[in-house]
């Protein structure tokens, strides 16, 4: 399923696009997929951190013993 999404671009840029035969929805398609990659992994590095900062408190056999824990469930 897909959505209709609209952009306001100077008309100049549009006319140019058109004479160079740039496909204006698979260039913004791609460019959203890409803005949606980054921060994504933007926030799984942040999230990596925090986690990293939690368990940096924890003794690494207080970690192992959670990490058995939790593949006995």
């Amino acid at each position: 399923m897909s959505v209709v999404i609209s952009v306001r671009v100077p008309k100049r840029l549009k006319e140019e696009c058109k004479s160079l035969g740039v496909n204006i929805s698979e260039v913004v398609r791609r460019a959203l997929e890409e803005e949606v990659a980054r921060r994504r992994e933007r926030l799984l590095l942040e999230a990596a951190d925090r986690a990293g900062k939690v368990f940096s408190k924890l003794a690494p056999q207080r970690i192992v013993e959670l990490i058995k824990e939790d593949r006995r469930r």
